[in-house]
């Protein structure tokens, strides 16, 4: 059959039709990742990298000094040891690797060896450092509501900085994590959903004005996560 197109020449077959390439516009969204190997690979650190995570357990410790400083606390395991240290009188940081251990089978079968062991590590360094931190550094006065916001940003951006790098400050933080990659929740509100829980039972240890003040911190760590 002979092209109808006027520009051929007698005896000229048609070009091929071109397959029409579908573009991603700039303005698409990227596909969601969470929970794949493509965020395995975006959240992957060398050593050095991962060597940045003695800084952030040096902020998460400075944010949990600053909320004892203040005489309040804050939610996840790290509110419990502080419970149970306002109480009983405990090591703050021994209470806090403790009350860990029951989370870290729940690590290792969801999120894996690395996780565990990077989350290991981080809290027990926050823990012995939040114990030594008062050693080397006091504060002649700090007001209960300073404590709240800037312990709670501290200890945020802690999160933030633990998460990226594949581990938590273990506790509820583990469970968060991996709800958040599992199924996409906010790491910040499930930590919300048991703090306003464990705030409940704070009344029967602190007075309601030190409650009040330790909600505001653990709402700010929310809003920073």
């Amino acid at each position: 059959m002979n092209s109808t197109d006027p520009d051929l020449r007698p005896g000229q077959a048609p070009p091929a039709r071109r397959r029409r390439r579908r573009h991603r516009r700039p303005a698409d969204p990227a596909p969601d990742s969470a929970g794949t190997r493509a965020d395995d690979r975006a959240f992957h650190h060398s050593l050095a990298e991962d060597a940045g995570m003695v800084l952030t357990t040096l902020v998460a410790a400075l944010g949990l000094a600053v909320f004892a400083q203040g005489g309040i606390m804050i939610g996840g395991m790290a509110g419990v040891s502080f419970l149970l240290h306002y109480a009983l009188g405990w090591n703050f940081g021994l209470v806090f690797v403790l009350v860990n251990l029951p989370f870290y089978w729940i690590a290792v079968r969801r999120m894996g060896w690395e996780f565990t062991l990077k989350t290991f590590a981080a809290v027990g360094g926050v823990g012995l450092l939040t114990d030594l931190l008062p050693r080397w550094a006091g504060w002649a006065y700090m007001s209960p509501l300073y404590s709240a916001v800037v312990g709670g940003a501290l200890c945020g951006l802690a999160v933030l900085f633990f998460i990226r790098h594949r581990a938590s400050l273990g506790g509820i933080g583990i469970l968060a994590v991996y709800l958040q990659r599992d199924r996409g929740w906010s790491a910040g509100k499930v930590q919300l959903a048991f703090d306003t829980l464990l705030m409940a039972g704070a009344l029967f240890v602190l007075s309601p004005p030190k409650v009040l003040y330790s909600a505001i911190g653990a709402v700010v760590l929310s809003l920073v996560c």
